[in-house]
């Protein structure tokens, strides 16, 4: 039974084990069609964000090989595609920017280094049982960091549509150099972009609806309307060779990308650089963590299954540190790719395996024909995939439900914009932090009241209920803690004064789950002070966790009334005790 035990738990850490015990032949024909469109689509993608990071085109291609088949094989997602992202290529180009100008390194060695500490800290994370540290991260500050990573990665690609010098800072600032150099602009720069971006456009919208219109059987949304990146670099590659293009007129171009597999790397070790990286590294490595598991959630919901959270901490951080050995950099859960992967029918990670495959036969074969492949064709693939990032609906959603959510979002931001990716995820966090503080210290007390002859208690706000004269009785609706335990004092001691004749404070904790030490010593005051004004202090539905802090303490013995295991119990208990007074009906206390 022992050994049947560790069997099983031994296979929860290498998910691949049960994929393959329980693979069907009927899987085998989805997972080769769908790891081969992923496959098509990854090349060009993998190539623009390795750009856009600052890097070689071939890692970006390295990225989608070790990294990939470590997350097939350690991943509890059967959907996602791990690889090169926008968002991570963005904060990689930004640390290497720094990097490279105060230490002189390559760019590839940084790269290494970013991912080998990326990944070792997700493995961090999860041999100290601390993956919640990423709920820090609140949606409204991912959606404002993805709104200002998606706006830099558009200005990033300025150059390459345009053929301008490239320009450093933010936006503001670079657009106010643009548009004062427009005489930088060369027209074929502009016109390979704009009809770059009208090709992908064009698959995207409307290429299965005409395809319908010629009696193609195909569903809105099919696979196919993902193949405009590998339309544009197959005819834009194909008018740089037959017009001579980059000899010509200069257009810029790939330019030479070694053929063959990656080679065993070893990233360098020099602890000063490595100190410098690793507040970037860390940063790096939340977003990976919350973006992957994001979309991986979302897949799982589909197919009515759950992702594990601590796998998927092990399983990328495998990934990175495969990356950090095969001369790639960052890599994260692709939602562009994972979305194909998933409407293409893909049933396991196999899918991912045959991806990987295509990968290598693009690098074994066709890696000289990448030197015709112009700049602006991969500016337009880099700025597509990211537009549809772009949220700003989901502020005025915030703002409609909760203010402080939509004011974290818009100065997350505004911050990653002016101050940079790091700053800006710090502030957000911050601010997050400093919302709740102030939400939890200004709490919730509410007076209640009996539903008719009932047993449940409600507003004397919201409802028609009725109370006792000589009775209070209230609920704190939140944890009493350090930060508001005054405020829930001074409530309470209000709520007697503003009512003479009240000989009882019945306090329900139904919705308090934790009480701290200046907590405790709050409820030790307020029952002294009550006491002197002739009221006696109850308790009543005081959770098991809350009441093992209380059994800590003499709080119970020195306390004025009882603790009571109900509401009911408690309110029919003093209503028994009541003087010959006519009952209020819904007289707030507060």
């Amino acid at each position: 039974m022992r050994f049947e035990y560790r069997v099983k738990k031994w296979r929860t850490y290498i998910p691949i084990v049960e994929v393959l015990g329980d693979y069907r032949r009927g899987y085998l024909q989805r997972d080769l069609v769908a790891g081969l469109i992923v496959g098509l689509i990854t090349v060009p993608q993998a190539m623009a964000y390795a750009f856009l990071a600052g890097l070689p085109a071939q890692t970006g291609l390295y990225a989608c090989l070790v990294p990939m088949l470590i997350y097939t094989i350690f991943g509890s997602s059967r959907h996602l595609v791990v690889g090169p992202v926008a968002v991570a290529a963005l904060m990689v180009a930004a640390t290497i920017g720094q990097a490279t100008e105060r230490f002189g390194y390559p760019p590839t060695e940084i790269a290494l280094i970013l991912s080998l500490q990326v990944g070792l800290i997700l493995w961090l994370l999860r041999l100290s049982q601390m993956g919640g540290l990423v709920n820090l991260l609140s949606h409204p500050v991912i959606g404002g960091f993805i709104n200002a990573a998606a706006i830099l990665i558009i200005f990033s690609q300025i150059p390459g549509l345009t053929g301008m010098p490239s320009k450093s800072g933010n936006p503001l600032d670079q657009a106010a150099w643009y548009l004062t150099h427009l005489t930088a602009v060369h027209w074929l720069p502009i016109v390979m972009g704009i009809a770059s971006l009208a090709v992908i456009w064009f698959c995207q919208k409307h290429l299965v609806r005409q395809l319908r219109r010629m009696g193609v059987r195909l569903g809105f949304g099919h696979p196919i309307s993902r193949i405009g990146p590998i339309a544009v670099l197959a005819l834009s590659a194909l008018a740089v060779w037959a017009g001579d293009l980059h000899v010509r007129f200069g257009l810029e171009t790939v330019g030479y990308v070694p053929q063959g597999l990656p080679t065993l790397t070893v990233p360098k070790f020099d602890l000063r650089l490595w100190g410098s990286l690793l507040g970037s590294s860390a940063i790096l490595a939340v977003v990976v963590y919350v973006e992957s598991y994001s979309i991986a959630s979302g897949f799982a919901t589909r197919e009515q299954s759950r992702i594990n959270s601590h796998q998927e901490l092990i399983a990328l951080g495998a990934s990175n540190i495969g990356a950090a050995f095969f001369g790639a950099y960052p890599v994260a859960g692709s939602f562009s790719r994972s979305s194909v992967n998933y409407d293409a029918g893909a049933r396991t990670p196999i899918s991912s395996v045959v991806s990987s495959l295509v990968v290598v036969l693009v690098l074994l074969l066709l890696t000289p024909l990448f030197a015709y492949l112009p700049a602006p064709a991969l500016a337009a693939i880099v700025v597509l995939s990211v537009v549809n990032l772009l949220d700003f609906r989901g502020i005025g959603r915030h703002w409609r439900i909760y203010r402080e959510d939509a004011i974290t979002s818009v100065i997350t931001m505004l911050t990653v914009l002016i101050a940079g990716v790091e700053t800006g995820l710090l502030t957000g966090v911050g601010l997050s932090i400093a919302f709740f503080v102030r939400s939890s210290s200004r709490p919730e007390v509410t007076v209640l009241g009996r539903m008719g002859t009932s047993e449940h208690f409600r507003s004397v706000r919201r409802y028609d209920v009725r109370t006792v004269p000589h009775a209070a009785c209230v609920r704190v609706d939140e944890n009493i803690y350090f930060a508001n335990a005054n405020q829930i004092e001074n409530k309470l001691l209000k709520a007697v004064h503003r009512r003479p004749g009240t000989s009882h404070l019945l306090l329900v904790c139904s919705a308090v789950n934790r009480i701290d030490v200046s907590g405790l010593e709050m409820l030790f005051r307020l029952n002294r002070a009550l006491d002197r004004l002739g009221v006696k202090l109850s308790l009543a539905e005081v959770k098991a966790s809350v009441m093992e802090q209380l059994d800590a303490t003499n709080l119970k013995t020195v306390l004025t009334g009882k603790v009571y295991f109900t509401t009911d119990q408690g309110m029919r208990e003093l209503e028994a005790d009541a003087p010959d007074r006519p009952q209020q009906e819904g007289l707030p206390l507060i």
